[in-house]
């Protein structure tokens, strides 16, 4: 029987993490080269907002470090099924009896790999580390003085507890750029509460005006307001990051889901703070535009927004309905909105006469927004996806071949790159302490025993 010793194990598993990293390490070339290169950013954050913004801004070039707790990593890592199927990896290589040696970490007592976390954390290397060991909290210390950038999703006072706080890292790092993102702000009567996005969503507006008009308030399908709040990050960080490039000195971001939100009501908060118009939910129609809405056909749903005195002309034609827009009901859009219900009941009636697909073929062409009501297959399947390469492949060291969205901007007609795939836990701590903080073994395989990472 053919024995591995602990250096051929030790010798096979390195073998192996070193192709992977050079298959999931893909230079960017192309198009704009990736503005925020030389950036460091030192990621706190947990779940969607926080992570989603690091995420955009690693696309972007930068080098983002994800500190998640040693054994639990990101609360996301435990949400699943679903998850991604894993592939077979070699055994992690028995403990060494040389105790200067770091240990490897066994993937195999990690759960799977939650599409959920695997759909915002790419581009990014994960680093264990428990912040409420004294060890732990010096290597982030050491990190922020390194770093031009900290993302933190933290209660107000939480992080101030753990020596972290915007004044401590600002002592550490005068020219850090230290973003905060909350439920309610740093400030006010709710600075304190927890805010999530279903509750947000529930409390800034976004539920009340959401579902049919008369159905109850629903949430959006997605988490609407956090993604809203991570894009809202991103762009400040960017500013900041301007700034600091005249300035010279950092600053203190501080963005919330709650007034992120409030700003995304747009022109149905315009309406009511400037005509006191309480909105209502519309369903997926428009209050101010008809027709603007699904209309359900033979076999299923199809979005029509006919927005102007033109476009309704066009639509009515294909209809066979030519009397339409001179119609003392319909030719123009006020009137077509006081007299929304006879309009929309008819435009029922005609469109359930037939399938969707022959009414994409009848419409295609004509000179008005229309489209299917699709699933995520119809999504994925669709030619302009397909054409716009909105999915990209990557090689993930436990789960193989794993399919990701892709950034969704495109420069010089080139989307940046996916450089590296979402990070197993703690995949990067050895590499990042020795390279970037330079530990030396001795130095990790204590801190290793001690649980500081």
């Amino acid at each position: 029987m053919l024995r591995l010793t602990t250096t051929s194990f030790a010798r096979k598993q390195a073998v192996w993490r070193v192709q992977h990293a050079r298959h999931s390490s893909i230079p960017a070339s192309g198009g704009m080269p990736p503005p925020l290169k030389g950036i460091r950013i030192v990621d706190l954050t947990r779940v969607l907002a926080g992570p989603y913004a690091a995420m955009l801004l690693a696309d972007l070039g930068a080098d983002v470090i994800k500190i998640e707790h040693p054994t639990r990593g990101d609360d996301t890592r435990a949400w699943n099924p679903p998850s991604a199927p894993l592939i077979e990896v070699p055994p992690t290589p028995p403990c060494s009896s040389n105790e200067n040696s770091p240990r490897q970490s066994d993937w195999s007592k990690l759960p799977p790999e939650s599409t959920y976390f695997l759909s915002v954390n790419r581009n990014k290397r994960s680093v264990g580390v428990n912040l409420k060991n004294p060890n732990g909290l010096k290597i982030v210390h050491e990190l922020i003085k390194k770093a031009d950038v900290l993302l933190e999703n933290y209660v107000p006072g939480k992080l101030e507890e753990l020596g972290l706080s915007y004044e401590a890292c600002k002592a550490i790092n005068p020219r850090l750029i230290y973003a905060s993102i909350t439920g309610y702000g740093q400030t006010g009567p709710y600075a304190k509460n927890p805010g999530y996005d279903v509750n947000i969503e529930a409390e800034a507006g976004l539920m009340h005006i959401t579902g049919e008009p008369t159905g109850p308030p629903v949430k959006v399908g997605v988490a609407i307001t956090d993604l809203t709040t991570g894009l809202y990050v991103h762009g400040a960080v960017m500013a900041a990051i301007i700034s600091r490039e005249k300035t010279g000195k950092g600053v203190w971001v501080d963005c919330s889901l709650f007034e992120s939100q409030v700003a995304s009501l747009a022109n149905l908060a315009s309406s009511y703070l400037i005509a006191g118009q309480e909105a209502t939910r519309q369903g997926t129609s428009h209050p101010s535009i008809v027709p603007y809405q699904n209309f359900k056909t033979k076999d299923g749903y199809i979005m029509i927004g006919a927005g102007n005195d033109i476009q309704f002309q066009k639509f009515s034609a294909v209809l066979s309905q030519p009397d339409w827009p001179s119609s003392p009901l319909y030719s123009s859009n006020a009137l077509r909105v006081a007299n929304r219900k006879s309009l929309v009941d008819a435009i029922h009636d005609l469109l359930s006469q037939h399938t969707t697909e022959e009414w994409m073929i009848k419409f295609k062409g004509k000179g008005f927004p229309f489209a299917p009501v699709n699933n995520l297959e119809g999504t994925f399947k669709h030619p302009q996806a397909i054409a716009r390469k909105v999915v990209e492949e990557v090689n993930h060291p436990r789960a193989g071949k794993v399919k990701v969205l892709a950034p969704a901007v495109m420069y010089d007609g080139n989307k940046m790159k996916i450089t590296r795939p979402p990070p197993v836990l703690g995949e990067h701590t050895i590499q990042v302490l020795r390279d970037e903080l330079g530990y030396d073994d001795a130095r990790i395989r204590s801190l290793q025993d001690e649980g500081a990472i």
